[in-house]
């Protein structure tokens, strides 16, 4: 890290798409063995907190970009962890920004339900009604626990901008969360706030220079900043294929601007700068209404009979002058 950056931490944020019941992840998971190929990232963020711990910010980067996996060559990103694991995901990540990653936390699908019910369930305002799964929800704010939480952010169809939406729904579930842990406070509620620390350490698995005491001051500060934590997304060009995979291409020259702030620990400069890239209030969704087809416009003067797509025929009006009623008198229709 530079100068500038000392005192700054950068993590990874993992979430594999294992969905084993008892837990992959944290101190209490049934199997937490690695196995190549078994299972790969489904979530892949960067949670950058400042050196003076005032602020941080949490970088989304599609699980489909296609990037340099190191001794793999270009593959997309979440099959770095697949092929090997945590230590594989740092190296393609290190590569990627430049920056250090100082630490790595691992969370299965278990370990995710299990941390949004330890908050007693998180408030998302939501866009537009959409279904994820069996699941319906409203436009507007909708309470969700942990295996609604999980359905929403593995949605995958029919959302507008497909893998990219999707992260933002990962994004709007991560600030939930800390919205609800925020809630807590720990000098006049300490019990409650450790159970939900230690409800977190139970479902999730971090690198072993981090002790479960660092972890719990790492959570404590941030609960305390969570005013201050910006949601952002890697900059893209688009998307388009690569053989038969469709997969997510990174803008380089933003990315680059984006990863300088991050090694200069000057993230809150960066959004200050580009706000269009932070996380809306209320992510997209997936409409559910049944949507009634748009009845194609016809001639109101015999309502449609002449064949005219037109809303006033000029040879309706012409031929039968005045109209009564939308409907028009006189004679008969012009062939």
């Amino acid at each position: 890290k530079s100068a500038a950056a000392k005192g700054s931490l950068t993590f990874m944020l993992v979430g594999t798409d294992s969905r084993d019941t008892g837990g992959t992840t944290g101190s209490e998971a049934g199997d937490p063995t690695f196995r190549a190929g078994a299972q790969r990232s489904d979530v892949q963020m960067m949670a950058h907190i400042s050196a003076d711990r005032t602020s941080a910010a949490v970088i989304s980067i599609p699980r489909d970009s296609w990037v340099s996996i190191p001794d793999h060559g270009k593959m997309k990103l979440n099959a770095a962890y697949s092929l090997g694991g945590a230590s594989l995901m740092i190296r393609t990540m290190e590569q990627l920004t430049g920056d250090r990653i100082d630490h790595i936390a691992v969370v299965d699908f278990y370990g995710f339900k299990a941390i949004v019910d330890a908050v007693g369930g998180v408030d998302l305002d939501m866009a537009q009604a959409n279904t994820s799964g069996s699941y319906h929800f409203k436009a507007g704010i909708n309470h969700l626990n942990g295996n609604q939480a999980l359905a929403y952010v593995r949605e995958r169809h029919n959302l507008p901008r497909g893998d990219l939406d999707r992260v933002q729904r990962q994004q709007a579930l991560i600030r939930g969360i800390m919205a609800r842990a925020g809630t807590l406070n720990p000098v006049s509620d300490p019990v409650k706030t450790y159970q939900l620390v230690d409800a977190g350490l139970k479902s999730v698995s971090v690198d072993d220079r981090l002790s479960n005491g660092d972890l719990r001051s790492l959570a404590l500060s941030l609960i305390g900043i969570r005013g201050n934590i910006s949601f952002l997304t890697a900059p893209v060009t688009g998307t388009g294929r690569e053989g038969d995979q469709s997969v997510v291409y990174l803008n380089q020259p933003k990315c680059d601007e984006l990863w300088a702030a991050v090694r200069e620990d000057k993230i809150v400069d960066y959004v200050t700068n580009h706000r269009d890239q932070l996380l809306p209030d209320t992510p997209r969704g997936r409409s559910t209404a049944a949507r009634t087809p748009a009845r194609p416009p016809s001639c109101r003067a015999c309502h449609g009979r002449c064949g005219s797509r037109a809303r006033s025929c000029r040879r309706c009006a012409c031929r039968r002058g005045r109209r009564t009623g939308g409907r028009a008198r006189g004679a008969p229709l012009p062939g």
